[in-house]
């Protein structure tokens, strides 16, 4: 088994910062998994934020966050973090971590993975 637990939401005012961390435990997994997140918004579908190969030399990200996000890994610690800052109202969503078995991270990119984390709430305020 795998568990991902997010922390570091919460409410901030528009073109402020926030950094998510995501800590993995479990027997089963592996430093060798990519990991990244995924965001919810109210009445929309799940989208994928950011991912980042078992590395970390890799990183995908979506056209709306590139250049205002940075994934970044610790495989001593088995945590993944999201650095977002200039955040924008339309950021306001549930982030969810995701792990997936494949290394690469590019099937995080296709919306694929294998463990999720319960989500913690970002509110960005106008």
């Amino acid at each position: 088994q795998v568990q991902l637990v997010e922390s570091g939401g919460g409410l901030v005012q528009a073109g402020g910062s926030l950094r998510l961390s995501c800590a993995a435990s479990g027997r089963s997994f592996s430093s060798s998994y990519a990991m990244g997140w995924f965001r919810q918004a109210p009445g929309k579908d799940r989208e994928f934020v950011a991912a980042i190969n078992w590395s970390g030399g890799t990183t995908y990200y979506a056209d709306s966050v590139k250049g205002r996000f940075t994934i970044s890994r610790d495989n001593a610690k088995n945590t993944v973090s999201l650095q977002m800052n200039s955040l924008k109202p339309e950021d306001t969503a549930v982030y969810y971590c995701a792990a997936d078995t494949l290394s690469s991270g590019w099937s995080l990119k296709q919306g694929r993975g294998d463990y999720w984390g319960q989500g913690t709430q970002v509110t960005v305020s106008s």
